[in-house]
């Protein structure tokens, strides 16, 4: 037993000094850990002041919430852009208007055609001849650029006019 005493006492300060070193060691995670801790407390408290929300999950919950009526209101405004490019593409929001003079007299450009189209070249013509007497209006369908009635230079000039907008 006094072997065992003597081996113990001679060991006893390198044992010590390993404790010590593993103590210290300890101590320094531990300082590390609590001021990691401390920022992620002043972080949260930052986080969780002002929202009238008292803990974490209500407040994923909470935001999940909001993102999920975020996400049904944008499907119901892509459905409403959807229809309203729809009716734009069928509006005849394309016109062009030229005048001239129809019968080459005296006289100012008092004649006119003018076209008005959509995207698909589908509308009307409308000309209107001026002359001493009498004034005349004349309207001719179009579907595709074309017309079942012949269409004059100017109005043929009208259509490819309006057709250029955007």
């Amino acid at each position: 037993m006094s072997e065992l005493n003597e081996v113990i006492t001679e060991q006893l300060s390198v044992f010590i000094m390993g404790f010590a070193l593993i103590i210290m060691v300890l101590a320094i995670v531990l300082i590390i850990q609590g001021a990691r801790i401390r920022k992620m407390r002043r972080k949260y408290e930052a986080m969780m002041t002002g929202n009238g929300v008292e803990d974490l999950e209500s407040l994923l919950i909470d935001l999940r919430n909001q993102g999920d009526m975020l996400e049904e209101t944008q499907r119901e405004h892509k459905t409403m852009i959807e229809a309203a490019q729809v009716k734009l593409r069928g509006m005849k929001s394309k016109v062009a208007v030229k005048r001239y003079n129809a019968f080459g007299e005296r006289g100012n450009d008092l004649s006119f055609s003018m076209a008005i189209i959509d995207d698909n070249r589908s509308g009307v013509v409308l000309t209107s001849l001026h002359n001493r007497e009498n004034s005349y209006i004349y309207s001719k369908p179009l579907e595709g650029g074309e017309s079942q009635y012949p269409l004059s230079p100017e109005e043929k000039e009208v259509i490819a006019l309006a057709s250029q907008q955007i």
